[in-house]
């Protein structure tokens, strides 16, 4: 079978994005129900707890704040997380946080995100949070994004408006280096555009929210880039029947992996030849992101969880030095000379910070050299020295294999989340 054939394309994740009381979460509601995706148990449990509020109508917004707190003060304030399918494709969700100290939770949103919307309140326009969430995602390289200019029925449906807004946006989202990006002017309240196409937007000739999910292009063939297989875990089982088995398990973060292949396992460098590659219990001759695989090598070279094989024609670098664009998410901050863990796939090492180059002004793209430390929400850049080497992607090149965390060594809490811009 051809690796085109194989190409996961049926299933998009996307995050939403976007200021307080936007309407993210009315967003997300309303194309669920509407695309009859919602359960009738859930249905009435929304309209219970509107009727106990006092309004009319459900509240759709409550299908997606599912926390006891988040219901009862009216905000999002976790990520939440939803799958649903309509006849043309599969669908994750991640609805994240609008309030600015709670701006770390996109990124965690939108760091396996394909797409994103991101809303605006028509009658506020693009605004600091508007701004912030458009850099995350351009740091995270997020491939489309999506404009809801929410609210359209508050300000009349205006052409105008909408127009204004949008040029705005991507005026600013081209500086951070977007280019995909489509515009939809859409009221979640009322469904306009959402899922329907509105009546009180007939200048608007452009794609529902719900047919441009169904429809953009996602999706890489797996064969478009080297493969990576960071070893999770080493396989012996040790008995009679396979004492001389030994394979290496991992997912294929990127890539396809053949019987034959002439590899390399990093940091060390060792190279051999892929023997065989065992999947979901059976012998295949090849493998492709992002499945989880056992491979096993011609050669008995030592190979450990954290270790990678890769093909010794398109190996990533080997470096214990790298520059990273970073969104500081921790309460602590983090500062120059702190020691801290660095996970990368499933390969974790100490490293130092050993400088923080500058700190991004969101307000004007402008970078504030030198600024000692990063605190919560910060996005800025930072230079590392780790204890061992790394094997590493530039995030450009891949977001799995070019993305790591940095960790506090001594109660496990992530501090900040990381792409690679600079190795060596």
């Amino acid at each position: 079978m051809s690796t085109s054939s194989v190409t996961e394309v049926g299933t998009l994740r996307f995050a939403t994005a976007g200021s307080v009381d936007d309407g993210k979460s009315t967003l997300v509601g309303r194309l669920l129900h509407d695309s009859k995706s919602v359960l009738a148990d859930q249905l009435e449990a929304v309209e219970h707890v509107s009727r106990g509020r006092g309004q009319d109508a459900p509240d759709l917004a409550l299908l997606t704040d599912g926390l006891r707190a988040e219901r009862e003060q009216g905000i999002t304030i976790d990520v939440a997380y939803r799958y649903f399918a309509t006849s043309r494709r599969r669908f994750v969700l991640a609805d994240t946080p609008g309030h600015v100290q709670y701006t770390r939770n996109m990124v965690t949103g939108a760091s396996t995100a394909e797409l994103t919307i991101i809303l605006i309140d028509a009658r506020n326009g693009v605004v600091e949070q508007t701004r912030r969430h458009a850099a995350i995602a351009a740091l995270l390289r997020v491939p489309h994004v999506v404009l809801a200019v929410n609210k359209m029925d508050l300000v009349d449906f205006s052409e105008s408006v909408f127009c204004a807004l949008t040029n705005e946006f991507t005026s600013y989202a081209r500086q951070l280096g977007i280019q995909e990006i489509t515009s939809i002017p859409v009221s979640a309240l009322t469904g306009d555009n959402v899922v329907e196409p509105s009546r009180n937007m007939a200048w608007y000739d452009g794609p529902t929210v719900l047919e441009h999910l169904e429809t953009v292009s996602v999706g890489d063939r797996p064969d478009d880039r080297p493969a990576r297989v960071p070893v999770q875990y080493v396989i012996r089982p040790r008995t009679a029947e396979h004492r001389d088995y030994r394979g290496y398990a991992g997912q294929i973060t990127s890539g396809v992996v053949r019987v034959g292949d002439p590899v390399a396992v990093l940091p060390t460098g060792r190279t051999s030849t892929v023997e065989a590659i065992d999947l979901l219990g059976e012998a295949v001759q090849s493998a492709w992101a992002p499945q989880s695989v056992t491979v096993r090598l011609r050669d008995d070279i030592d190979v450990s969880r954290g270790d990678m094989i890769v093909p010794t024609d398109a190996a990533p670098a080997v470096t214990r030095k790298v520059g990273a664009l970073v969104c500081h998410v921790a309460d602590r901050p983090l500062t120059v000379g702190r020691r801290v863990l660095l996970k990368h796939t499933t390969r974790t090492v100490t490293a130092v910070v050993d400088a923080i180059p500058s700190r991004l002004a969101l307000d004007d793209l402008s970078h504030h050299a030198s600024p000692g430390q990063l605190t919560a929400n910060d996005i800025g850049r930072v230079l590392l020295r780790t204890a061992e080497p790394l094997a590493l992607d530039l995030y450009a090149d891949s977001r799995r294999t070019g993305s790591f965390l940095l960790i506090d060594p001594t109660d496990g809490t992530t501090l900040t989340a990381c792409m690679a811009d600079g190795i060596g």
